[in-house]
């Protein structure tokens, strides 16, 4: 018995790429599928030389070919797109990220939406205005926006955004992570990527690890140089990193903003409008008033908060005996205040600063630890707590 032309067709184009989260048969990667008699023969086209995961996904193509009927033997060829290939990907990426039918009209124009015609194209005919906002944040899209505030810095934000994400994944979610704190970005070394986001065009894909993809500044400056921006900047930066990455659709995109109450805040507002709010503090009153502000200043701008992390909550000596070494009640008062739930409470330990600092997020490599349960019983929370029912139709990505 010969090979099924159509089932082996079929079979290779279901493959999901996993950077992409796309179908291989709607990449354009597959650029060669040959079957005579028993022999399958294959060429697989990777974007770029260096794209990610690509030995897994050729592995991953010989196993579903090899799974087809009549399959014995696969001559496979792995290569690098051509510049029309790679365009006529990035093109598909941007339908996607913007839900354009091949049919309509597609803004290849700069981010902020001007594409610079006038309304006509080249022909004289008129179109239908170019989509700006993407799948995910548009009024119907299923992604929950999580924006993890704090008042202050110090309170360890960034390892709970990060260590929240990683549970949601290994719980089955798809999640995306923005690194939004522009000025002291910590994000990419404490997922422990081992690669730059790719860039194809005007369209970036994000970075992945541990099942998260994620976006930050970190990713395009060196760590020894800052960021001296104005609001302007700040805000157009992250804008960019929602409207020009290929996020696909996540179940949650965790949002990393900067302490305080700030420009981002305001950004967040406005391109996001239906985001929700956690707020992050330690058990020490001073931190949950600083902590407090953070939350009143979301819901001046008419953000949903929906909960409260606290933080180094205590350490557990050799003993046994819990030490409560920044005080207790921080976390508790803070959420009666707000009327909001405390949606639990992490403890202090020596893993979560040594696994951040190596890229290991403690969810990943100690599930089982008392902190890894912590952050996947907040997570598990969070995400019971369903979407908060907030849209402006008036703050929308222009």
């Amino acid at each position: 018995m010969g090979i099924d032309q159509p089932q082996l067709d079929a079979a290779l184009g279901a493959i999901v790429e996993p950077e992409l989260g796309l179908p291989l048969g709607s990449t354009g990667m597959l650029r060669e599928v040959k079957a005579r008699r028993r022999r399958a023969r294959i060429e697989l086209a990777l974007p770029v030389a260096a794209w990610p995961g690509s030995d897994e996904l050729a592995d991953e193509v010989h196993r579903v070919a090899m799974a087809v009927p009549g399959v014995e033997e696969i001559e496979f060829d792995l290569t690098v797109m051509r510049d029309d290939e790679r365009a006529a990907l990035r093109v598909a990426l941007r339908r996607n990220m913007f839900g354009v039918a091949e049919s309509d009209e597609l803004d290849d124009g700069p981010a902020d939406g001007h594409d610079g015609h006038d309304g006509h194209d080249g022909h004289g005919h008129g179109h239908a205005p170019a989509a700006t906002t993407p799948v995910f944040l548009q009024p119907d899209s299923s992604t929950r926006v999580i924006g993890v505030s704090s008042g202050k810095g110090g309170v360890g934000k960034s390892t709970v955004t990060v260590n929240l994400a990683v549970a949601l994944a290994k719980s089955g979610y798809r999640v995306g992570l923005l690194d939004a704190d522009v000025y002291g970005f910590s994000v990419p070394k404490m997922l422990g990527t081992d690669h730059d986001p790719i860039i194809l065009g005007d369209v970036v894909i994000p970075t992945s690890a541990h099942g998260v993809k994620c976006l930050s500044m970190g990713y395009f400056v060196p760590d020894d140089q800052p960021v001296i921006w104005r609001g302007p900047m700040l805000h157009k930066a992250i804008q960019q990193f929602l409207t020009d990455a290929f996020w696909g659709q996540p179940d949650f995109l965790l949002v990393d903003m900067p302490p305080g109450t700030g420009d981002v805040a305001l950004t967040l507002a406005e391109v996001m409008p239906r985001a929700e709010i956690i707020v992050v503090t330690t058990p020490q009153p001073a931190a949950q008033r600083v902590a407090q502000r953070s939350a009143f200043a979301a819901r001046r701008l008419k953000l949903s908060v929906r909960g409260v992390v606290e933080n180094m909550s205590w350490f557990t000596g050799d003993d046994g005996t819990r030490y409560e070494l920044f005080g207790a009640g921080g976390g508790d008062t803070l959420a009666a205040d707000l009327g909001i739930p405390l949606l639990g409470k992490v403890p202090l330990v020596a893993a979560v600063r040594q696994g951040a600092d190596e890229g290991r997020p403690i969810v990943a490599v100690e599930p089982q630890s008392e902190t890894a349960q912590a952050f996947i019983a907040i997570a598990e929370r969070l995400a019971s707590l369903g979407p908060a029912r907030v849209y402006r139709k008036e703050l929308s990505l222009r």
